[in-house]
């Protein structure tokens, strides 16, 4: 089975139409590619903190996470909300989706992201279940994942969805695509944006270099990078805002950025 998986970022969930989740109902209808949905759900959690007067920080742009503000980020995206918002949405769209979190069926394994102890409950995927996945697939179930994770002694641990979604298309040899809400990579010049729709490493640090890719798309870009060194076919950056962009991107057609390691890059 051929697998792709979709990161959906909490901050780009509410300006998703409904051709979006209609896409991916059809992309599993036409049986060439299973999709698996990974989603974030920021926004909601910070909200969700303030409204319970938890207090967070974050260090290197991951959110300190006590026991206390687990509580909050597992009732943010497990909960109606974000999973099972995106479960019937599929719904809507006639597709059969499953709402689940890393800590169902053990589907991700987890340790403490460092040894930064300030991070608290942090963590990082060492292994996924995807036996699990496989059984969804089988059933015609699109799963719906949120990023939560276990370990072995049943301490539960926030995974940054970024994170969570490359390592579960990297144990399952899958397609990795990042929904946002911009059109993908790009360079502005003059107030036009010129998207890279294709990028290779050796381009991607160029751009890096030039400061054409700077601030939080450069984390982005390198996880990208590491996905590709670990068996995941291609990743790309998708705009989930654009009318049945999702599907176009996978027809081929030059929507969005996809990156590769060493695929030529047109000049742009």
């Amino acid at each position: 089975m051929n697998y792709v998986v979709i990161k959906c970022g909490g901050s780009v969930f509410e300006q998703l139409t409904p051709s979006f989740y209609q896409d991916i109902v059809a992309i599993q209808e036409q049986g060439e590619w299973q999709p698996i949905i990974v989603h974030g759900g920021g926004p909601l959690i910070s909200q969700l903190l303030a409204q319970t007067g938890v207090k967070t920080s974050f260090i290197d742009g991951l959110r300190v996470t006590t026991d206390e503000v687990l509580d909050v980020v597992e009732m943010a995206l497990s909960g109606g909300a974000m999973n099972k918002g995106i479960v019937r949405k599929l719904a809507e769209a006639n597709g059969k989706a499953i709402g689940i979190s890393g800590i169902d069926g053990n589907l991700l394994e987890t340790k403490p992201f460092s040894e930064n102890t300030a991070l608290g409950f942090v963590g990082e995927v060492t292994k996924v279940n995807t036996s699990l996945i496989d059984a969804f697939g089988k059933q015609d179930l699109i799963p719906v994942i949120s990023p939560i994770g276990m370990d072995a002694n049943g301490q539960r641990y926030n995974i940054n969805a970024d994170m969570a979604a490359s390592a579960v298309a990297q144990a399952l040899g899958a397609k990795l695509c990042y929904i946002s809400d911009i059109p993908g990579i790009y360079h502005e010049i003059d107030g036009e944006k010129h998207v890279f729709h294709q990028l290779n490493e050796s381009k991607i640090e160029e751009l890096i270099n030039q400061d054409v890719i700077k601030d939080g798309m450069i984390p982005k870009v390198q996880s990208a990078l590491e996905a590709l060194h670990q068996d995941v076919l291609e990743v790309s950056i998708v705009d989930g805002t654009k009318e049945h962009g999702l599907a176009e991107f996978m027809q081929g057609k030059e929507i969005g950025t996809r990156i590769s390691l060493t695929k030529e890059v047109p000049y742009v």
